[in-house]
C-alpha cells in the first residue's frame, strides 16, 4: 500500500500539477492588425451575422455594422459586422461565449477600449482570469473610437491553463469587439492525465490485493 501511495505522488509529480492560479500573458498587437496571428486558431468573424465558430452565445449582444451615436461604435477602421455588448440592455448587460472545449489562447480586436468593458475567462463554472480595460498594457482606457491607444487586437495566452467559456460584460455604454480567435487544447488537461494515472494505478492494486 505505501508503493501505491509513492506511485500516487508521482504521477502528481510528474505531471507538474498545481492548485495555484497561472499567470495570464497579455499582448497587444501592432497597430492596423485586426485578426490574430497565432496559429492553429479558430477565428469568429461575425461576418455571417452569426456567432458561427462558438458552440453558443447567449446573454445581451447584438451582432451589428458601423456605428449608431449612443448605442455602439465600430471599432477603429473596421467596416465588417461585429459583436455590441450590451444592445443596450437593461438587464445583465453580458454576452456568454461558449467554446465547448478547453482553450489556451483568446484573441480578439477590442474597440474603444473603456475601463467598464469587462472580459472574464471561466472553465466550468469556476472564473480563472478576469480584465477590464483598464488593465490591458500600454493602452489608454479612455473610449476613443479613432485612436489606436484605445482600438487594439488583444491576445491573452493561458500557457498551461485552460478555459472554455468566454463572457464580455459592459457596465457602460458598449464592448465591441471582432475577430475573436482562440486556440483548443491539444492534449489532456494534467487534472484529467493525474486521474488517467490514478485509474491504472488502482488497478494494478487491484490486481496485487487479488492475487494475495
Amino acid at each position: 500500500m505505501h508503493r501505491i501511495f509513492k506511485s500516487v505522488a508521482f504521477v502528481i509529480a510528474a505531471f507538474g500539477v498545481s492548485m495555484g492560479a497561472n499567470a495570464v500573458t497579455i499582448t497587444a498587437s501592432a497597430i492596423n492588425q485586426t485578426t490574430s496571428s497565432v496559429a492553429g486558431v479558430t477565428t469568429v468573424t461575425f461576418d455571417n451575422g452569426t456567432c458561427t465558430g462558438y458552440v453558443s452565445c447567449t446573454g445581451d449582444f447584438a451582432i451589428v455594422s458601423g456605428s449608431s451615436s449612443g448605442l455602439y461604435a465600430a471599432p477603429y477602421t473596421d467596416t465588417t459586422k461585429y459583436l455590441s455588448v450590451p444592445n443596450p440592455s437593461a438587464t445583465t448587460q453580458t454576452a456568454v461565449l461558449s467554446i465547448g472545449a478547453a482553450a489556451n489562447y483568446f484573441g480578439l480586436f477590442w474597440g474603444s477600449i473603456d475601463t467598464y468593458n469587462i472580459i472574464s475567462f471561466f472553465l466550468g463554472n469556476t472564473q480563472v482570469a478576469s480584465y477590464n480595460g483598464g488593465q490591458l498594457p500600454n493602452l489608454t482606457a479612455d473610449g476613443n473610437q479613432t485612436a489606436w491607444a484605445s482600438n487594439r487586437y488583444i491576445n491573452f495566452d493561458f500557457g498551461s491553463a485552460s478555459f472554455d467559456t468566454v463572457k464580455i460584460t459592459s457596465n457602460g455604454f458598449a464592448f465591441e469587439s471582432d475577430n475573436h480567435a482562440f486556440r483548443k487544447t491539444s492534449v489532456p488537461e494534467p487534472m484529467t492525465l493525474v486521474l488517467m494515472g490514478l485509474g491504472v494505478i488502482g488497478l494494478v492494486a487491484t490486481r496485487r490485493i487479488k492475487k494475495a
